[in-house]
């Protein structure tokens, strides 16, 4: 019964064929990855989903979470990005975040900005792989670096 459910699922999943990145979409992205803060290396996992308000232009929110060291690091991140299409498979694009780390009893925030290129594996689904570029706010004597910047790999479903 599991296997029929499943397998309907998926056949209506593959029936949506509009472009990824139309106005009124969705999607949803997992996160995962390893990050350094003060010479410490995490495993980073989380969450994020955004809409299409306009065709290419999303704006979205998600969570991660830095595990492995003591702390651990909550984030909540707003984003939007636009995504220009080359073709069916190929859309770079360009983006800018805001967000809130939650550290024990300290917070901070850091705003940035993103590049990259998004590739679609298959009808629903995507996998992004980019550049970003974060700068902390008030890190003075907190943090020993006030900026960071690192390499993106989201794989997304889209609906």
């Amino acid at each position: 019964m599991m296997k029929k459910i499943i397998a309907g699922l998926l056949f209506l999943s593959s029936l949506l064929s509009a472009d990824f990145f139309e106005k009124g979409r969705s999607s949803v992205g997992f996160v995962a990855g390893a990050g350094y803060v003060n010479k410490d290396s995490y495993f980073i996992a989380g969450l994020s989903g955004d809409y299409f308000i306009l065709d290419g232009l999303s704006v979205g929110g998600g969570y991660r979470g830095w595990f492995g060291v003591d702390p651990t690091q909550h984030q909540l991140t707003l984003s939007s990005n636009y995504y220009y299409s080359i073709d069916n498979k190929y859309h770079p694009y360009l983006g800018v975040f805001a967000r809130e780390t939650f550290i024990d009893a300290y917070d901070y925030s850091s705003y940035g900005g993103r590049v990259g290129l998004a590739i679609t594996m298959s009808r629903n689904s995507y996998i992004s792989v980019g550049y970003a570029y974060e700068e902390y706010t008030n890190c003075k004597g907190v943090l020993i670096e006030c900026s960071n910047s690192y390499t993106e790999f989201v794989f997304s479903l889209s609906f």
